[in-house]
């Protein structure tokens, strides 16, 4: 059960996701986030088949619920040379199973041709619950992705997509020294309404965008 309230002073710690979350991880997933995700992306994470992936924990929940989620970060590894250019728009009323969307990639980084070894780390959901929020969760999380994508010599970014009138991520992401390059008219439908989306990057390795940041 997700926690509404806490009274004590939280210790975290950050490990792998488990397919012991699993129950958990759907719940938080389905608070946090207007759109459903299909169980098959919920297994491609617990079981860790083409995702990585961080959870927060309280160390100090009484009741032998320390080891139980409070936060979590999902990405994937992308080929820098087979991302497109197009949108990927959250369909009203569907499930999906989280994709690096299409971006292009002359807007990500200078990409070397001779080099298609080259990756980029999409992230995928990020969340954390609400009682446990303000508290540098995310923060913490963000960036044991951006310290996973630097360990890969062929990563050249960290990118991710934000809802446009998501004012504390695109804060939070400026803080940490994202750049917003790109702005994407409608790339959401929600409820019957569109959306616009803010791409966002950190570069790592030696990346470098092309073009001036929006």
């Amino acid at each position: 059960m997700v926690i509404s309230k806490i009274c004590h002073r939280p210790t975290i710690r950050y490990r792998p996701i488990q397919p012991s979350d699993l129950e958990i991880l759907e719940k938080i997933h389905a608070d946090v986030f207007p759109i459903r995700y299909e169980s098959e992306f919920f297994q491609n994470v617990v079981n860790e088949r083409d995702i990585v992936s961080w959870a927060a924990v309280d160390c100090s929940r009484p009741n032998d619920n320390n080891n139980e989620l409070i936060g979590f970060v999902t990405a994937r590894i992308v080929l820098a040379k087979e991302s497109e250019v197009g949108l990927l728009r959250f369909k009203e009323g569907t499930t999906m199973v989280p994709q690096a969307p299409a971006a292009q990639i002359g807007d990500l980084l200078r990409y070397d041709p001779s080099r298609p070894d080259q990756t980029l780390v999409y992230i995928l959901t990020l969340g954390v619950v609400e009682a446990y929020r303000n508290r540098g969760i995310a923060t913490s999380l963000i960036r044991e992705v951006i310290k996973y994508a630097a360990s890969i010599s062929t990563c050249r970014a960290v990118y991710l997509h934000v809802i446009s009138y998501n004012i504390a991520a695109i804060h939070l992401y400026k803080k940490m020294s994202f750049k917003c390059i790109r702005r994407l008219q409608g790339f959401y439908l929600i409820n019957g309404q569109h959306y616009d989306s803010y791409l966002f990057v950190y570069y790592v390795n030696g990346g470098r965008s092309p073009c001036s940041p929006l």
